[in-house]
């Protein structure tokens, strides 16, 4: 969507609030022992005391309040009664809701106690690449430039991008124009970012794989050569000059 009014700013900013809170509650609340369906279900309280309904739920169906992936699950993972959190896994949350017929969109990967698996290097550059290309995105920027940053900063960290894991429009809907944000240049992509225009930028970096592939449950994704993958997520307003980040408030940066 782009930003018209002020109604539409205040909608936007209350949305992406519920989103940027829960996510942050939940990384906070998450500890080893607890199973994905328990931090799952906190997520949920937190957005109903906000009045926020569940993105994934209510454009997909998705099977739970936010996506919850442990380890080599990329992401869309599906909370479970059955998957128990462990200390040194690599988790990500992805929390979108839907608050006053307002979407926003955020998420996080994060090392579960002490990384003794030693995942933090890969987390810190999607965090440093995702700030990087933030920070670069104005009206009248190509796309494909911002996806030629991501993929660039990638290489110098020593990982590689998922080309097939983009971030989006967003507004008064999860996934608007334009549809694709790619971790790549696209050279295809003449599209530019527009001033006023909501956004939601992702990092996807990984350690081996370039494309993400579907389990058989429908929904978890897994990258085609394995390894391990860490994403970050913010919902933006582009603007002539510094981007408003909707979400910054969930501590991912901090």
């Amino acid at each position: 969507m782009s930003i018209t009014k002020e109604t539409e700013l205040i909608g936007m900013k209350k949305a992406s609030e519920a989103v940027a809170c829960t996510l942050k509650e939940m990384r906070n609340y998450a500890q080893p022992g607890m199973t994905t369906k328990q931090l799952d279900n906190y997520g949920a309280k937190i957005l109903s005391e906000f009045g926020a309904r569940s993105a994934p739920y209510l454009a997909y169906g998705f099977p739970g309040w936010t996506c919850i992936s442990v380890n080599n699950e990329f992401c869309h993972g599906i909370p479970s009664d059955t998957k128990i959190l462990k200390e040194g896994d690599l988790v990500n949350i992805d929390v979108s809701a839907e608050l006053d017929g307002f979407w926003s969109d955020n998420g996080d990967s994060f090392v579960l106690g002490k990384d003794i698996n030693q995942h933090q290097k890969l987390i810190d550059a999607s965090k440093q690449i995702l700030q990087k290309a933030i920070y670069n995105i104005k009206g009248g920027v190509r796309i494909s430039d911002i996806g030629y940053l991501i993929e660039t900063e990638a290489k110098k960290h020593g990982y590689k991008v998922i080309k097939n894991l983009t971030g989006h429009g967003i507004g008064r809907g999860l996934h608007e124009e334009p549809r694709e944000i790619a971790n790549y240049r696209d050279r295809l992509n003449l599209t530019r970012f527009k001033k006023n225009a909501v956004v939601a930028i992702e990092t996807f970096i990984s350690t081996t794989s370039t494309y993400a592939e579907t389990l058989n449950d429908g929904w978890t994704l897994v990258g085609n050569k394995g390894g391990f993958m860490a994403q970050h997520e913010h919902t933006i307003i582009v603007t002539e000059g510094k981007p408003i980040i909707l979400t910054e408030m969930n501590g991912v940066w901090n």
